[in-house]
This record gives structure tokens, sequence and C-alpha cells, in this order.
């Protein structure tokens, strides 16, 4: 398991600000003799006798010394976790949590926005001095 992403504590605080109650730090995926994690599992009960939604949110901090290298190895880690939620929790969604710097910045250029569309990423921006959820992109 790797160590927790530095925004791990902020999307915490932002989506149970939104709602969210977290059910799984980190969400634990097995394949095969695999096993994987993805940053939270979170659910939001819609009603009373409601199921309610189920998601997983992979937190992406930006960090490293070229914003492509990391946009790549966020949506191939995206791409991984995605294909194996389709096969073990298909009414899970993936969102991949980005700060607000970043949804502005590479997700907002036109590289960005054509690998997330054709690669159907959700997207989770949030906060990081105010630790609310500011945009959800599906």
């Amino acid at each position: 398991m790797s160590a927790k992403n530095i925004y791990h504590d902020v999307v915490i605080d932002a989506l149970i600000a939104d709602g969210w109650k977290i059910t799984d730090d980190p969400l634990k995926l097995t394949y095969g003799k695999r096993k994987l994690y993805v940053d939270l599992g979170a659910e939001r009960v819609i009603g009373a006798e409601q199921n309610g939604k189920r998601i997983a949110v992979e937190i992406q901090s930006f960090l490293g010394r070229s914003e492509v290298s990391d946009f790549e190895a966020a949506i191939g880690q995206y791409a991984v976790y995605q294909t194996v939620l389709r096969e073990s929790e298909p009414d899970r969604a993936l969102y991949l949590a980005i700060h607000l710097e970043i949804a502005e910045g590479i997700f907002a250029e036109p590289l960005g926005r054509l690998i997330t569309s054709r690669q159907g990423v959700k997207i989770l921006v949030f906060n990081e001095s105010t630790r609310r959820v500011l945009e959800w992109i599906d």
C-alpha cells in the first residue's frame, strides 16, 4: 500500500462537508493475485428506502517536476482502477480528485479536455484552503 497523498485529509473533509460518508480508507480492490488501493471509498444515502450512491476517489497532488508526466500517471492509474472497478464493483463510480489550480491548469487545456473526455474520466475538484468540493465533473 502506498503512502497517503498530501491532500488526503483535505479531500476527506470536503467529501464529508458535501454529505458523503467515508466507508473505506483506502478502498481495497483485488483482481487475481493483485491488490490495488484506491485512496477512498464513500457513499451517500439518497433516501430512506433507496440505495445510496457509492464512489471511489483517487487523489492526485501533481507535485512532480512535469505536469504532463503527473497527468499521464494520473490518467493511467485512473484507467487501471476504473477497469477493475467495472469488473468487481460496477455500481461504484470512480472520481479523480484534483485541486483547483490543476483543474484550471492542464485539465482545462486542450490536451486535458481531450484525454478526460475520450477516456470518460470523472473529476472531483476541491479547494485546498476551504476544504470543500467545488465541482463534480462527469
